[in-house]
């Protein structure tokens, strides 16, 4: 296995220069970020829905109760045109649909961290966690286009962060040929 991972050390380093290239990209523009992943959204969408409907076809014609899959996928085709046809409203959409899970998220875990408070010593980390979570997501509602190209930035952190890790790992199995154990 690790003859096969050191002949091909090189496809590896590919992958992490990649990542970083995109995570710069994703670093330098933002907006061109969000606009691709709605792009891949919207076509996800409407393959999803496509798929859907053929198998409530096939489940129609076994006599088989058909007519959620149908609605989903149409509902997925829908989605996805309106993905392709409102890009900015399909973000704006996505954006709250993130506040809204970070404000609930946050106001669980500063719940759990009242009542954990007599269980455990430290549950001031969870608390605090909470109160940035509903501060993100609070942040999110007030400015949407701030919080689109933060989470931009944040994939294109990630994706370098992610690259240099393969860019290391290629570099470590290419100039030293074995691994450690």
């Amino acid at each position: 296995m690790f003859e096969l991972v050191q002949r091909n050390w090189w496809m590896i380093a590919i992958r992490g220069a990649i990542a970083v290239i995109f995570g710069i990209l994703a670093l330098i523009w933002p907006g061109l970020t969000v606009l691709t992943l709605i792009i891949f959204f919207g076509a996800f969408a409407i393959v999803d829905g496509v798929f859907a409907i053929g198998s409530a076809i096939r489940r129609a014609e076994r006599r088989v109760e058909w007519w959620p899959e149908l609605v989903e996928g149409v509902l997925g085709i829908i989605i996805g045109l309106i993905a392709f046809i409102w890009p900015g409203l399909t973000a704006l959409g996505l954006l709250y649909i993130i506040g809204v899970w970070a404000v609930i998220t946050g106001i669980t875990e500063i719940a759990a961290a009242v009542r954990l408070r007599a269980a455990i010593d430290n549950e001031w980390f969870l608390g605090l966690s909470g109160v940035l979570s509903v501060v993100w997501g609070v942040i999110l509602f007030i400015f949407p286009g701030t919080g689109a190209i933060a989470i931009a930035w944040l994939i294109g952190i990630l994706a370098i962060i992610y690259g240099a890790a393969l860019l290391s790992f290629a570099w470590r199995i290419h100039n030293r040929g074995e691994l450690r154990s």
